[in-house]
């Protein structure tokens, strides 16, 4: 099959180091809760600096060429919103990041393997040919998650009060992540569990 160069890159570089991504991932969760604590307090000039630093960040651990666009895009909002003297460019954040995941991941669905394939045979080199459906309807499980989420995180940031975006972008999307991860792992098990039968009547 075909690859992308988008999805070659997960396979062939190496892993960022471990302290790279939990410094990306402390300033991810950081994120909301500093706008948050901006709001009237700080120009948003000083968070949109905040902003284009954590896009550079982000681009500067990730093995995926993709996060370099979104880096752009973070440096762009960061410029919008200290030209305007603006809070929307920095709530807007988090549904940039969705769509770079939903574009990473929905890009795999038409140039395989899917990021899901490939995450799954990291562990798994040997992935049995019966479970590429399987991994396929989560990578589209996924988009489907991404796609709503973005949209959730968008109304929050047009429409909402600075209280709800902070509680949706800084809590609520984490729990629904974390329910997500955990309904697909009792569904693998599941999946594995009829797979390992169906094998031993065979």
């Amino acid at each position: 099959m075909p690859e992308s160069g988008t999805t070659r890159s997960l396979a062939t570089r190496p892993a960022p180091p471990r302290w790279r991504v939990l410094i990306v991932g402390v300033a991810t969760l950081a994120y909301p809760f500093a706008v948050y604590l901006g709001f009237g307090r700080v120009a948003p000039a000083w968070l949109a600096a905040g902003l284009a630093a954590l896009g550079l960040l982000r681009a500067w651990s990730s093995r995926d060429a993709l996060w370099l666009y979104a880096a752009g895009g973070a440096v762009l909002l960061a410029l919008c919103s200290a030209a305007a003297d603006s809070w929307l460019p920095v709530k807007l954040y988090p549904v940039l990041v969705n769509a770079v995941m939903l574009s990473l991941f929905g890009f795999s669905l038409l140039k395989p393997p899917t990021v899901i394939e490939r995450i799954a045979r990291l562990r798994e080199p040997s992935l049995p040919a019966e479970a590429l459906p399987y991994v396929r309807r989560v990578t589209i499980a996924w988009c489907g998650f991404f796609a709503v989420n973005g949209g959730l995180s968008l109304a929050s940031a047009l429409w909402a009060s600075e209280r709800v975006w902070l509680l949706y972008n800084g809590f609520l999307c984490y729990v629904l992540i974390a329910a997500f991860f955990g309904g697909e792992w009792l569904v693998r098990r599941r999946m594995r569990s009829n797979l390992a039968r169906s094998r031993c009547n065979a």
